[in-house]
């Protein structure tokens, strides 16, 4: 004897693909009241007149193509976006190559760079790299600099 199998939920939602950061940059511009055919308007580079086109916008929020815009292209989606270049390549990075950038905002190239040669040590050179700077910092406290 064997049992009858189930049949799959009908009921049972499927849970949507999560959209990405710049098409969620472009959703957000829509929900706001634009329109793909605005956006595709204000879509111009400044600085070399390449434009992005509706259908381009519109399959980026819809069916996102294979490969990420190019630097025009980010200039000119950020045009027609109204927001800082940084903010479209910083969104077209997440969506098309998982990288989630961190900015510190308010330093100098300097620490920057400190910074960039320190995330990419073993975390026993980040601790000594660690008490190097506190030993420095508390000499300088008690020296009273």
């Amino acid at each position: 004897m064997t049992a009858a199998a189930t049949a799959p939920d009908q009921g049972a939602a499927q849970q949507p693909a999560p959209i990405g950061a710049l098409s969620q940059l472009i959703q957000d511009a829509l929900d706001k009241g634009d329109s793909y055919g605005k956006l595709a308007e204000r879509a111009i580079d400044p600085e070399t007149g390449e434009t992005v086109s509706k259908p381009y916008l519109q399959r980026v929020v819809k069916n996102p193509p294979a490969n990420p815009p190019t630097v025009p292209m980010m200039r000119a989606i950020a045009a027609a976006l109204r927001k800082p270049f940084r903010h479209v390549q910083e969104a077209t990075a997440r969506q098309w190559l998982m990288y989630e950038s961190t900015d510190l905002a308010g330093y100098g190239d300097t620490v920057r760079i400190i910074v960039s040669h320190l995330a990419g040590m073993p975390d026993s050179e980040k601790r000594k790299w660690q008490a190097m700077i506190e030993a420095a910092e508390r000499t300088r406290r008690e020296s009273g600099e």
